[in-house]
């Protein structure tokens, strides 16, 4: 077969291999040929190196369509992802990053949805067949979308849990377990008050899920070690919003060891720079604990203890997840509610633990 090519104005003739051609030069059929490149059956180690040689030997690429077609599947991956104005850009990346790669290690692409169009756009996504299965992220407690996802004819993961999930399989961070991550860390390091900077109103208001286990968590754990706190929110995103919270937070009294937690991860590096240009220090006057990802607790100044986000984790086991769906292994279900571990990273926010009390009277009689 010959396909015209138009390279520097000069029409010539390329040839065009075809999957027969690839059966022909490895010795096998071209059924094959089909299923190593589909995974469907297995295929012996020595066969499939022969196909996979012979593929690369003449530089043969499957046609996604007539592949489409044959096996009533489009190999695509839809990625719902709005971006709303609220939503943190640097957080979102690593979630599309391995997302893409954990497709691409199966041979799929992704469609990337990122316009905030409600179940309309889920329906529309699914009805024109235009990917085999979904990723569902920005989750609200009351979603819209569930009862559409629930009816789609492609399987859905959703990224973040909603309040009645309906069945779906679900993965996202362990957000009541981060918020008693970093009380404890307070706690350990003999801290007598704490303060908790909120989300904005826009994320308050769209009452996403993750804010409110995180808060609920927070405030517990601060109950259970007998710490008192304080609430400051909402907190809004920038410069002006930071000050304003900060000049709060240090309002009097001030008395004995303070922490301050921050879960809303772009807030940090204003929070951080709000207290250093009025000469408080962190890990020595006040002590701070972010929820972000451990490259933005990195970049921050100073570089901040963090309880991460785990982006990575969370979206290579919401895939995992998904094409257990698509093709079922022997090795049993995933769980229908999958909550990955945070981590706490110690960096130079947080004051070393406090020195033990040592009665004066009995430290002259050791003398």
């Amino acid at each position: 077969m010959l396909t015209a090519v138009v390279e520097e104005g000069v029409a010539c003739a390329m040839p065009k291999f075809t999957s027969k051609d690839v059966a022909r030069l490895a010795g096998v059929s071209q059924s094959t040929v089909s299923y190593v490149m589909s995974g469907k059956r297995p295929i012996s180690e020595e066969t499939r190196r022969r196909v996979l040689a012979a593929i690369e030997g003449l530089t043969y690429e499957p046609n996604a369509g007539a592949r489409a077609l044959a096996s009533q599947r489009t190999r695509v991956i839809g990625l719902v992802m709005p971006f709303h104005p609220g939503a943190d850009a640097v957080a979102q990346l690593p979630f599309l990053q391995t997302i893409a790669g954990s497709a691409r290690a199966r041979d799929h692409e992704v469609l990337l949805v990122t316009s905030d169009e409600g179940s309309a756009g889920l329906r529309r996504l699914a009805g024109r067949s235009l990917c085999d299965a979904i990723v569902l992220m920005d989750v609200e407690a009351r979603d819209e979308r569930v009862p559409v996802a629930v009816a789609v004819p492609v399987p859905v993961v959703l990224i973040g849990l909603p309040r009645d999930p309906a069945g779906l399989f679900c993965v996202d961070l362990d957000f009541a377990k981060a918020a008693r991550m970093a009380v404890a860390e307070l706690a350990a390091t003999g801290h007598d008050r704490l303060v908790v900077f909120g989300y904005p109103q826009e994320l308050i208001e769209r009452d996403l899920n993750f804010i409110r286990r995180y808060m609920d968590a927070f405030e517990a754990a601060a109950a259970d070690y007998g710490l008192p706190y304080d609430v400051i929110e909402p907190v809004e995103l920038g410069r002006a919003a930071a000050d304003a919270a900060v000049e709060r937070l240090l309002a009097p009294p001030r008395e004995g060891r303070l922490g301050l937690v921050i879960p809303n991860s772009p807030a940090p590096q204003p929070v951080l720079h709000a207290l250093g240009a009025r000469g408080v220090v962190p890990g020595r006057d006040i002590s701070v604990v972010a929820l972000c990802a451990d490259a933005t607790a990195e970049e921050t100044e100073p570089p901040v203890t963090n309880v991460s986000l785990e982006p990575r984790d969370v979206s290579r086991r919401a895939m995992e997840t998904l094409f257990w769906l698509l093709e079922p292994m022997p090795a049993g279900p995933h769980p229908q509610i999958d909550l990955v571990r945070p981590r706490l990273s110690r960096r130079a926010t947080v004051m070393p633990v406090r020195p033990p009390v040592i009665d004066a009277h009995r430290r002259r009689g050791r003398t």
